[in-house]
């Protein structure tokens, strides 16, 4: 980490003069809520960085919304220092990041193939972690920024033969409560976006199709909306839908009476 950081500094000291323009960093833009959020921030006069693994698809993107296309594979632990050093010598600052590259995997934890578990703790934890890492003290030095990462539910409930991502998601929803008692005060923002089931490809690429009947999935647009609420507004963890909070909230105080009523409802 400190080799990475000492790269992302070389680059902010020789960086351009930033434009006007706020400056956003969205991770997995290349599909769902990626490309739906980077649509939504480039219509609201944001310059947007466009990271994800498909060229073409950012190459479109970037065209259609006057972005920059920033393809890197997070699943590799140096793509973190390469995504951030490239943002800060293309734009000379990152205002916001929106960590919403993630992938996942469906079935017995016992049978969760090795390269499967590896990725998804790299792209889902690791990544954003070493992101915010390497971002922060840029932020901190300009003393405003927002860093938004993309929980989900099963982070917060846990979700039955889903154990390797709900404990990644888990992960990162304590590092966003706990970075968040360390930015107050400093005029950054740490936001956390927890939605259910999103109509995304996320389900194909995890190789089993969404099957419960409850949490119905919402489209991307809507988690992005939310992700835009929190840039711009001071709400720093929001459920999508809303009514998620209420089972995460009986989780909490009555973990006891939340497994009855998962094992029951499903």
């Amino acid at each position: 980490m400190a080799e990475e950081a000492a790269t992302v500094e070389e680059a902010r000291s020789g960086r351009s003069a930033p434009t006007g323009r706020p400056v956003a960093l969205i991770t997995g833009a290349s599909s769902g809520i990626g490309l739906a959020t980077a649509t939504r921030l480039a219509d609201a006069g944001w310059r947007t960085l466009l990271s994800g693994t498909d060229r073409a698809r950012l190459d479109a993107l970037a065209q259609r919304t006057g972005g920059h296309a920033l393809p890197e594979d997070l699943g590799k632990p140096d793509g973190p220092a390469r995504l951030a050093e490239a943002a800060l010598a293309t734009a000379g600052r990152v205002d916001a990041l929106v960590a919403s590259a993630g992938l996942g995997w469906r079935g017995p934890f016992a049978e969760t193939p090795s390269d499967a578990l590896d990725r998804m703790i790299e792209v889902n934890l690791a990544a954003p972690l070493r992101l915010v890492r390497l971002l922060l003290p840029g932020m901190l030095e300009r003393r405003h920024g927002r860093i938004v990462l993309l929980g989900s539910i099963a982070g917060q409930v846990g979700v039955r033969d889903e154990s390797g991502y709900s404990a990644t998601k888990g992960g990162l929803a304590m590092f966003a409560e706990s970075l968040w008692y360390e930015l107050r005060g400093t005029g950054v923002g740490v936001r956390l976006v927890l939605p259910g089931a999103v109509d995304t490809p996320f389900f194909d690429r995890r190789g089993t199709p969404y099957q419960r009947e409850r949490p119905r999935p919402v489209s991307a647009e809507r988690v992005a909306a939310t992700v835009i609420a929190t840039i711009t507004t001071e709400r720093d963890r929001l459920y999508v839908p809303h009514w998620l909070g209420f089972p995460a909230r009986i989780h909490g105080v009555a973990p006891g009476v939340f497994r009855r009523m998962a094992a029951r409802f499903g």
